[in-house]
């Protein structure tokens, strides 16, 4: 049974969207990141949603490709016009040849999922990247997991993969969560450049946020 089942929630989102929303807004993370790449550098935004990234690393200079599940989300982008190549597709199937770019990025997209579809979604971005190439992205730690279970019943369906009730949220659909050695074992193939794990809006929301470099 599929698991990566949450742009259920998020193409619901996409079409609704308001101005202002926080998810328009690209992250801090990602400027510097960003800032530190070559010029003209093939990007791929993974999970791109309504393209913040995306479109920001267009109007930069970058050659930038996005992919989504969610085909709410890859219509805002192709409305925007701003040269940013759309592709509808799934994270762990991606349609794209060995080494076709530079970089990638996938901004609290890959733990969307078990295990499985983890490793599957990892592989792929490893073998899309050139070797040197970086990923920057983020994941769950395992700190926020009992914040989650105070707010919500909450399941393991599998290793490190749960599902909470909590109804009008995408965490009714299975999220992985890890601690540092299962998350550098989870990356086989890359060299660590930096990995943080903090708090992201709100009081336990702990993510890991980290850059790895394609061996």
């Amino acid at each position: 049974m599929k698991t990566d089942t949450a742009d259920q929630h998020w193409n619901d989102q996409w079409a609704g969207i308001q101005q202002g929303s926080k998810w328009l807004t690209p992250e801090e993370d990602v400027k510097r990141w960003a800032a530190g790449l070559e010029p003209g550098a093939r990007i791929l935004d993974l999970g791109a949603g309504v393209g913040r990234h995306a479109l920001a690393l267009a109007a930069n200079g970058f050659n930038v490709t996005a992919l989504d599940a969610a085909k709410d989300g890859i219509a805002a982008i192709d409305a925007a016009d701003m040269g940013v190549t759309t592709t509808l597709g799934r994270m762990d199937e991606l349609p794209f040849g060995d080494q076709s770019f530079d970089h990638v990025l996938s901004w609290n997209v890959i733990y969307h999922g078990d295990e499985n579809i983890l490793l599957n979604t990892i592989a792929e971005i490893r073998r899309v990247l050139r070797p040197g190439g970086t990923y920057l992205g983020t994941m769950l730690s395992k700190r926020r997991l009992p914040y989650e279970r105070d707010k919500y019943e909450g399941r393991e369906i599998s290793r490190n993969a749960w599902v909470f009730d909590a109804p009008g949220t995408d965490k009714t659909h299975p999220h992985y969560f890890c601690n540092a050695a299962e998350l550098l074992a989870l990356f086989s193939g890359f060299e660590t450049r930096w990995l943080e794990d903090r708090e992201h809006e709100k009081p336990g929301s702990y993510h890991w946020h980290l850059i790895m470099e394609r061996l």
